[in-house]
């Protein structure tokens, strides 16, 4: 396991829009010469359906678990990771909703994109969050991986 003081980990699910710029300045270390985010949004076409809202559900306790657990994998792949800041929203989104923010520092950019993309993959095979669009003509559970 990563030494968790050497890679400080934000993990949060929240109910309240996120602070982009909150996440991005808990991933930043002096340490790093790279910061890599990845901010998801809600869409307006999914399917070639015009989406009006998401509905996020997740069970709190073990999607914080596995969002920890994520970070953590995250941290034994890449040990060059200074800090890893993950925020997702459950509830419902409107178009244009930040839904997630990943971000993570390291000394070089190409550990901070894999680690990047790695961490977001993941979060969606691996966290209990499910994902309801809402359309003009109904809902649909979405899969995590269209």
């Amino acid at each position: 396991m990563a030494d968790q003081s050497a890679a400080p980990l934000l993990i949060d699910l929240t109910d309240q829009p996120i602070d982009v710029a909150a996440v991005l300045h808990a991933a930043e270390s002096d340490e790093a010469g790279a910061v890599n985010a990845f901010i998801g949004t809600v869409r307006n076409r999914s399917e070639g359906r015009r989406v009006m809202r998401l509905h996020y559900e997740a069970y709190p306790p073990m999607a914080l678990h596995q969002l920890r657990r994520v970070a953590e994998m995250a941290l034994e792949k890449w040990p060059m990771l200074r800090k890893v800041a993950v925020s997702h929203r459950h509830g419902t989104l409107e178009i244009g909703d930040v839904a997630v923010v990943v971000a993570v520092s390291t000394p070089h950019r190409a550990d901070s994109f894999a680690a990047c993309e790695y961490i977001i993959d993941t979060l969606k095979e691996v966290v209990p969050i499910w994902k309801k669009e809402e359309y003009e003509d109904g809902t649909v559970w979405v899969a995590a991986h269209p």
